[in-house]
């Protein structure tokens, strides 16, 4: 006997009924990984679906709300985390194709599995981060920052910014004039 295809939905008692609507939650399993490089959803990851299907004229509306995990590593500082990934789907299910490219009724069911890849692997951060603060790697060391060294460079300037270090002292000097005469304006020649 075959498996059943849990992203298989049935629809039979919705179609040609506008109006009609049913809410259904569903649990299944990534068939394989959505995403690729810092961020996916990897293969046999459990998938939570809070499905709204709603008859209209023209086919079935699918609204849907998936919560999974996502596996990531970090662009900043490279560490693998696992973080919980929502998405919003919604998705016209048309009777017949039209010119433009739709998601067609099978029968008497919707597949979401093309629907759902998609909208995930749409969602899917290209650059995740760890954590909001999170500080990266040192460019000269290779080495994790603590949060307290984010602001300190060692002292190194890059040579395309050297030109201008003089220039923080200029600007600086009228103003520390102007408020050490209480006037406020910088001190005339």
């Amino acid at each position: 006997m075959a498996q059943k295809n849990p992203y298989l939905i049935e629809v039979r008692d919705l179609m040609g009924r506008p109006g009609e609507m049913r809410e259904r939650e569903i649990t299944v399993v990534a068939p394989e990984t959505f995403g690729e490089a810092l961020a996916q959803v990897r293969e046999g990851s459990e998938i939570e679906i809070d499905l709204k299907l709603e008859s209209v004229h023209e086919g079935v509306l699918v609204t849907a709300d998936v919560n999974t995990t996502m596996d990531a590593e970090c662009g900043r500082c490279l560490e693998t985390f696992a973080t919980p990934f929502h998405v919003e789907i919604q998705e016209l299910f048309a009777y017949t194709p039209s010119e433009a490219e739709e998601s067609l009724v099978q029968g008497d069911h919707v597949d979401l599995e093309p629907t759902l890849r998609d909208a995930v692997v749409l969602a899917l951060p290209f650059q995740p981060m760890c954590r909001p603060d999170c500080p990266g790697l040192d460019p000269e060391s290779g080495e994790l920052r603590d949060v307290e060294d984010e602001g300190s460079h060692g002292g190194i300037v890059d040579p395309r910014w050297a030109a201008l270090a003089g220039f923080t002292e200029t600007v600086t000097e009228p103003v520390e004039a102007a408020e050490s005469n209480g006037s406020g304006l910088p001190e005339s020649d």
